[in-house]
């Protein structure tokens, strides 16, 4: 059984992904990368990636549950496409961590969540909100940040 890496993608706005003709409405999307071993490593250049978008169901069939399957490279396209909408940088270097397939391996060997490295983020101050004092010369240490 090959194993699989589950997300979210999380759009702002709607969006095309190409070669399918419809406009996706924003949202949350369910993504699946199945971590495939590659059948030999002559060629490595010839490999591409791809992911199984799970659609929202349209308003005409609410309870008919659609997937997508499209190269990882167009999604990462949509996904930075939409990142031009004023979402802190935080936000988008944790979303793109997470997509990573290896990185989803070694969360995965070293017992680590999706849900304790997003609280782990949220729980940092935003950049440009550190404290604004510079701290003092330590008075343990005579002489040494003066």
């Amino acid at each position: 059984m090959t194993p699989s890496i589950k997300t979210t993608a999380i759009f702002l706005r709607p969006f095309q992904l190409p070669g399918f003709n419809e406009t996706l409405p924003p949202g949350e999307y369910e993504i699946e990368t199945q971590v495939l071993a590659p059948v030999d490593w002559i060629e490595p250049g010839t490999w591409t990636s791809s992911v199984l978008v799970r659609l929202h169901p349209r308003a005409s069939h609410p309870g008919l549950d659609r997937t997508l399957t499209v190269p990882l490279t167009d999604l990462e396209h949509v996904a930075a496409r939409d990142k031009l909408t004023g979402k802190a940088l935080m936000d988008f270097f944790l979303e793109e961590m997470l997509a990573d397939p290896m990185i989803r391996l070694v969360m995965q060997a070293d017992g680590v969540d999706e849900t304790e490295l997003r609280t782990l983020y949220a729980a940092r101050p935003a950049p440009g909100r550190e404290a604004t004092s510079a701290p003092g010369p330590d008075p343990a240490r005579p002489g040494i940040g003066e």
